[in-house]
């Protein structure tokens, strides 16, 4: 017995000193608040934290553009490091992801002092949520420090960039993954597949009282079991308790004007993390900090939102499980899929805002009238606010998708996100609903190493296909069909076609001599008595076109056997039966 105590108190000394060693752990936000981590701090930060607590486990992942992995800190109070343990053990998975643009570091430092906390007083938040934390995942844009490429941001004195190796902003990338970053992030985010998703921000924009205001992912865009989740059950609690602690918070100020104009939910597309998350069925938080209020206050502000979210998120975590679970068995059955939406301006609540009184006065450069906003005259009054999203185009999921082997790429990106692909064994006929792309419009200028496309419509046919030994089917009975509709259907904001994946089609490959074709489409008119038909109705209703002779041929030609099937023709195939032949 004397024996069990000695070592009893010997535990509990060790216990102590490991206490002490990890509150000795310092980050240069501890000597100067207006300091944030450089890289190599935040990988030994990490890296001793590891060494010295049981439940930290500490790995490399994947790699980025820069040359280096991605860091990846998993913590569980069992140690369970891996997602089939954790799930097998009942608790709820939240990801937490910094730096993504590392000249916003608030959430990289805000998290260095949760975790540390978190390690010394250990809460039992941990008895019910394990987490997953990428210290920094623009590395690249964290490297290339400066102190001037955020113009204005009041602190730190030293930040990462923007953008990556590349020259990539990451926070448009989920969908088209041109970067390593983006290609390790999927892989790793599908194998978690959290159930919570927190990506700390900073932003600009018009000035207010608030440290702190919240992008929350866009509640229309969920399965409303979810989408009442977040609204009803979470948001009202993270919005009061972050009031109770002293940051008061509010919706993302987006807005066409002043904010007392009114303000509008954020509609999170898939190639941010939050819409790309929403595809996952995960809800996602993005605190944006004001860049205009000191570094201090944005760092502990972030650090009081993790801090609230992960409590509340322990103590309902049975809730949570049991809401996302049965979402993702629903979705396999789901039959129509949203693939626009339209915000809702009938539809308006009111909140009240905190805001500084707007003016205009001389501008020192051009002398012309400039806004300010006076931070002597704060003002509160309630303001609408538009939140609400309503479904503007929504398709019927087809039974299967067959995709031609040639994109294999598309392939990839399929199986980095968790899709189950099946190999066609042999060639075989098929009865399939194809689309034509009927218009589109294509961005004059570059965005992001692309010139999307937008405003895509379509037609459809039925026909019969032959697909070839090699291609894949993906069936549409899984938890994954929203990411599978929203990047195969093209007329979905960031569908594979509308960044660019199937431009091939967009232009022809053949043509003809018209002075050669001539003779033939007098032919085809001779045989085609409709197609006649056609084109002398097609004169008689435009004068412009019965006056253009090129027009007129060209008709011909693509109401003929000459004209390519491929042009235009969208070559993702859609099985709207089981029936082969």
């Amino acid at each position: 017995m004397i024996g069990f105590f000695i070592s009893l108190i010997q535990t509990s000394a060790q216990d102590i000193n490991i206490h002490n060693m990890i509150q000795n752990l310092e980050i240069p936000f501890d000597k100067n608040t207006n300091q944030t981590a450089t890289y190599e701090e935040i990988r030994t930060f990490y890296n001793h934290l590891n060494k010295m607590n049981e439940m930290v486990q500490v790995s490399d992942f994947g790699m980025t553009d820069s040359g280096h992995p991605l860091q990846v800190v998993v913590i569980d109070k069992d140690a369970n490091f891996s997602p089939e343990q954790i799930r097998k053990a009942g608790k709820a998975i939240v990801w937490i992801n910094n730096g993504i643009h590392p000249g916003e570091p608030d959430g990289i430092d805000a998290t260095m002092l949760f975790v540390r906390e978190l390690m010394t007083k250990n809460p039992n938040w941990l008895d019910n949520v394990s987490l997953v934390i990428i210290p920094v995942y623009n590395i690249d844009g964290c490297i290339n420090r400066a102190s001037h490429s955020r113009a204005n941001q009041n602190g730190p004195e030293t930040y990462g960039f923007r953008a990556n190796a590349k020259n990539l902003d990451l926070n448009r990338d989920f969908i088209k993954c041109d970067s390593k970053n983006a290609e390790t992030f999927n892989r790793l985010f599908n194998e978690w597949s959290p159930d919570i998703m927190i990506d700390t921000h900073t932003s600009n924009g018009a000035d207010y009282q608030y440290t702190m205001t919240l992008i929350a992912t866009q509640k229309d865009k969920l399965h409303p079991l979810l989408g009442d989740f977040l609204s009803q059950k979470m948001l009202p609690v993270l919005y009061d308790d972050m009031k109770a602690d002293g940051w008061e918070m509010i919706p993302y100020v987006n807005t066409n004007g002043l904010p007392e104009t009114g303000i509008y939910g954020f509609l999170d597309s898939p190639r941010y993390s939050s819409g790309y998350a929403a595809l996952h069925h995960t809800i996602s938080f993005m605190p944006e900090t004001h860049m205009l209020k000191p570094y201090k206050d944005r760092v502990l502000s972030t650090k009081a939102f993790i801090e609230i979210c992960i409590k509340f998120i322990s103590e309902n975590h049975k809730d949570l499980l049991q809401t996302r679970n049965k979402v993702k068995e629903l979705i396999k059955m789901q039959e129509d899929f949203a693939l626009q939406y339209a915000l809702d301006k009938k539809k308006k609540d009111s909140i009240l805002f905190k805001g500084y009184t707007a003016g205009y006065k001389k501008s020192l450069v051009s002398g012309q009238d400039r806004l300010y906003y006076d931070r002597n005259k704060p003002w509160e009054k309630n303001i609408n606010y538009y939140n609400h999203y309503i479904p503007e185009l929504t398709i019927k999921k087809p039974v299967a998708y067959v995709i031609p082997q040639a994109y294999d790429r598309i392939i990839q990106l399929m199986k980095w996100n968790g899709v189950k692909i099946e190999t066609i064994e042999a060639d075989t006929l098929m009865d399939v609903e194809m689309y034509r792309i009927e218009k589109y419009e294509t961005s004059k200028s570059p965005y992001e190493g692309h010139y999307p496309h937008s405003q895509t419509k379509v037609s459809a046919f039925q026909t019969t296909k032959k697909c070839y030994k090699g291609d894949f089917m993906i069936t549409t009975n899984q938890e994954s069909n929203r990411y599978i509709v929203e990047t195969l259907e093209p007329q979905a904001p960031d569908s594979y076609f509308n960044w660019n994946f199937f431009d091939g089609i967009l232009s022809q490959k053949e043509y003809y001599s018209d002075y050669v074709f001539e003779d033939s489409a007098g032919e085809i008119l001779e045989n085609d008595p409709d197609l006649r038909h056609r084109l002398d109705q097609n004169r008689q209703m435009d004068t412009k076109f019965a006056n253009d002779a090129r027009a007129q041929l060209d008709f011909v030609y693509k109401n003929s056997a000459y004209y390519e099937p491929t042009y235009m023709l969208y070559p993702v195939t859609r099985i709207l039966n089981q029936k082969t032949n």
